[in-house]
C-alpha cells in the first residue's frame, strides 16, 4: 500500500512550496468558478465567458510590461471587457460589434507584449496556464477573491437566479434588471482573471462551463447543480494537479479534458435516468 502511494503521490506533491500555492489556488478556482458557470448556462451567455478570459489576456500582458500584479491586470481588463460587452449587447444585437471588442482586447495583449518583449514562457502561462508556477503573493490574491466572490453569489443568489429565469416576473417582484445584469458581468469578469492563471485565457472557458454543465445534468435543484459542479471541478483540477507532477503534461490540457469527461458521463447518466423513467411510465400501459 505504502509503495502504491508513492508510486500515485510523487515526493514533495504536498511539501514544495510550489505545489502549495498550486494546490490552495487551484481549489479556490474550482470553487468559484462554476457557482458564476452556473449563472453563465442559465443565462445562455456561454459566449461572454468563453470571450472574457481573451479579453483579461491583454491585462495580463500589460501587466508584464509595468512590472504590476498579473492578477491586477487581469482584473481590469476583464472588467472593461465583460461591461462593455454587456452595455453594447444591451443597446445592438449586433454580434460584430462584440466581435470586433474581443478582436481589439488581443491586438492589445499582442501590442504590449510586444512592447516589452515579453515571449516565450511568459505567453505559454497566459494563453495555457501556469498553475505551477502562481506566485505566492498570486495564490493569496485568488484566494481572497475568490472568497469575496463566494460570499458576493451567496447574497445576491435568488434575485440573480430570479432574474437569469423569468426576468419579466423578477421586475414585477422589484429585481432591478440592470443591476443583476451588472452584477453577473463583474462576476464573470473577476471569475475570469482568477481562471487565466490556473488554465490559462484559452481553456479558462472549460473550468467555467463543463462542471456547471455537468452538475445541471446530476441535480435537480439550483444549489444541487452548483454542488455537483463544485465536486466536479475540484475533482478536475486535483486529478490535473498529480497527474501533470507525474507526467509533465500541461495541467490546463488535462483540466479541460477532465471537464469534458465528466460532462459526457453527466449526460449519459441523465440519459439513462430518463430512460428509466420513461419506461416506468409506459410499463402499465
Amino acid at each position: 500500500m505504502t509503495n502504491l502511494w508513492q508510486h500515485i503521490f510523487e515526493p514533495g506533491l504536498f511539501t514544495y512550496p510550489f505545489l502549495i500555492h498550486a494546490w490552495i489556488s487551484a481549489s479556490a478556482v474550482a470553487i468559484i468558478s462554476p457557482l458564476i458557470g452556473f449563472f453563465v448556462n442559465l443565462r445562455g451567455e456561454s459566449f461572454v465567458a468563453h470571450a472574457v478570459p481573451r479579453g483579461a489576456f491583454a491585462g495580463a500582458a500589460a501587466a508584464f510590461l509595468v512590472g504590476a500584479n498579473s492578477i491586477l491586470g487581469l482584473s481590469v481588463f476583464a472588467l472593461a471587457m465583460a461591461l462593455s460587452m454587456g452595455f453594447m449587447r444591451r443597446h445592438s444585437q449586433n454580434g460584430v460589434i462584440t466581435a470586433l471588442t474581443l478582436v481589439m482586447a488581443l491586438g492589445l495583449g499582442d501590442l504590449f507584449l510586444t512592447i516589452g518583449n515579453t515571449y516565450a514562457p511568459e505567453v505559454f502561462a497566459l494563453l495555457f496556464g501556469q498553475l505551477l508556477g502562481v506566485s505566492a503573493s498570486e495564490t493569496m490574491a485568488i484566494t481572497v477573491l475568490s472568497v469575496v466572490l463566494v460570499i458576493v453569489v451567496g447574497i445576491v443568489f435568488r434575485p440573480l437566479l430570479l432574474s437569469s429565469t423569468v426576468p419579466e416576473f423578477a421586475a414585477a417582484r422589484g429585481v432591478s434588471l440592470t443591476a443583476m445584469n451588472l452584477t453577473f458581468a463583474v462576476l464573470v469578469a473577476l471569475d475570469a482573471s482568477l481562471t487565466v492563471p490556473v488554465v490559462g485565457a484559452l481553456l479558462a472557458f472549460s473550468l467555467m462551463i463543463g462542471p456547471a454543465a455537468a452538475g445541471g445534468y446530476l441535480a435537480k435543484s439550483p444549489w444541487g447543480a452548483m454542488g455537483y459542479a463544485i465536486a466536479v471541478a475540484l475533482g478536475s483540477v486535483w486529478i490535473a494537479i498529480i497527474i501533470g507532477y507525474d507526467t509533465s503534461l500541461p495541467i490546463g490540457f488535462l483540466v479541460a479534458s477532465l471537464s469534458l469527461v465528466a460532462y459526457v458521463v453527466a449526460r449519459l447518466i441523465h440519459m439513462a435516468r430518463k430512460t428509466r423513467r420513461f419506461k416506468r411510465y409506459v410499463s402499465p400501459l
